[in-house]
């Protein structure tokens, strides 16, 4: 069922647009009287999840009972995040998710279907796990809040992942994230049916199907500046006639626009919000780049854990044997959760076979496969150098994990953000870069490195 749907490639969603449509939806399903909401967390900030939730708020009233944020493994949200993101939500609302603790195996899906749907790359059955809140709260309505953009683990981020992987348990984001990374993330981004997609459509139907759920879907882009020509730049039409063109902004954090909002109880609504975020998310180009700049908003990423997100949503895009820099005030550690940075600064980032064999001979990194998936995740596989430069962690641990190490005053002083467009840009000297103020509203690639992995 489809309550809502409103969007386009040239569309920029205001705030009452949203309220509208929510609302609109929200009248359709008639009173509720216990509500749970499950929206992302601070690390989604710029997805408008934090509004929809606290329209959402403003609609119900007291008959929103419990606010769960899907942290997955993440850190839980202090005061000012949740001040930031929610503001006027009481906090006496907000539960925190333990991954490792509050869950419950609600059905498993059997090893014989993911053997079936990955060709035989893995075969191992995938328990359905889920935060004891979501299933045994007797709740009216759970409202899921998030961002519909390609992801490295499950191609397209949001829907029952919100669920099943934000809300999930020790075992099932273990073994998801592992599935998606022996599999190959560069076969999953951008995708909205991969095989790890398909085990949580699976469990969802065959699991959840009774649960009063209904999906909030956005699709967030960045409103591009204007790009050379000569870049070489493939972009869609819709953006190439944008009137969201912001020429003369210069903030580290560019302008963004909500180009949909669509909300739903079933895979369609889906279905359509993927089917928009790959128009405006994914960034196509036609020759590969030699240098890439990153940037981190130190609000938001904090860890390598998800400030690797640079890496994931550039690695198609980059030349062999070219370059990435990082640029990463807030970062501060490797993983979030204490046992993953430990593993993290034990094994580092040295590509796929590397991180197999440790898997295979470290009990330790066996059990805790989504660690061992980052671990992949976060490599070049030798293909381009990675120069990292943190706020806060030092060269030695840096080189550590197997990055290159960049001096973070340095780097700005060379690239900073206030002084770069997304894209092409050139520095001082004459030198190419292509430049991308924040990771995760896109993906990259060149056209011939996405198809050759779409089969």
């Amino acid at each position: 069922m489809i309550y809502h749907r409103e969007g386009s490639v040239t569309a920029d969603l205001s705030g009452d647009d949203l309220r509208r449509g929510l609302y609109s939806a929200l009248d359709k399903l008639g009173p509720k009287r216990k509500v749970l909401l499950i929206p992302p967390d601070h690390t989604r900030f710029h997805s408008r999840a934090g509004e929809l939730t606290c329209m959402a708020y403003e609609y119900y009233g007291e008959g929103i009972s419990d606010i769960l944020p899907a942290l997955g493994t993440h850190n839980s949200m202090g005061p000012a995040e949740l001040d930031r993101m929610f503001p006027g939500v009481p906090h006496s609302l907000f539960r925190v998710h333990d991954w490792r603790n509050d869950v419950i195996t609600i059905g498993e899906v059997p090893s014989s279907f993911i053997g079936e749907i990955t060709g035989g790359v893995l075969s191992y059955p995938w328990p359905a796990q889920l935060n004891k809140l979501i299933w045994q709260g007797g709740h009216d309505l759970i409202l899921s809040i998030g961002q519909v953009v390609p992801h490295e683990v499950i191609g397209m981020a949001n829907y029952n992942k919100n669920l099943l992987i934000g809300c999930g348990g020790p075992e099932s984001i273990n073994k998801s994230h592992f599935l998606g990374a022996v599999f190959g993330m560069e076969r999953i981004m951008g995708r909205a049916s991969n095989p790890v997609r398909k085990v949580l459509n699976f469990a969802a139907k065959e699991f959840i199907s009774e649960l009063p759920v209904v999906y909030v879907h956005t699709v967030v882009a960045a409103a591009p500046s204007v790009i050379p020509a000569k870049a070489g730049i493939s972009t869609s039409g819709s953006e190439a006639g944008d009137p969201g063109f912001r020429r003369d902004d210069r903030s580290g954090q560019k302008p963004l626009a909500t180009r949909g909002l669509f909300i739903g109880s079933g895979e369609a609504v889906f279905t359509e919000a993927a089917e928009l975020s790959l128009k405006v998310n994914f960034n196509l180009i036609d020759r590969p780049l030699k240098k890439v700049v990153v940037y981190l908003d130190p609000d938001e990423y904090r860890s390598t854990w998800l400030g690797n997100k640079s890496i994931y949503r550039t690695r198609m895009a980059i030349a062999d044997g070219g370059e990435l820099i990082v640029l990463a005030p807030g970062v501060k550690e490797f993983g979030e959760d204490r046992e993953i940075d430990r593993l993290i600064r034990k094994y580092g980032y040295y590509g796929t076979p590397k991180t197999l064999q440790a898997v295979k001979d470290n009990p330790e990194l066996a059990g805790n496969l989504s660690a061992a998936a980052h671990l992949i995740h976060g490599s070049s596989e030798g293909r381009f150098r990675i120069r990292y430069c943190p706020g806060f962690l030092s060269k030695k641990e840096i080189g550590s994990v197997g990055f290159e190490y960049g001096e973070l005053a340095t780097e700005l002083r060379k690239y900073h953000p206030d002084n770069l467009a997304d894209g092409i840009n050139h520095s001082a000297s004459g030198g190419e870069f292509f430049y991308i103020s924040n990771p995760s509203l896109g993906l990259w690639s060149t056209h011939s490195r996405f198809d050759e992995n779409s089969h």
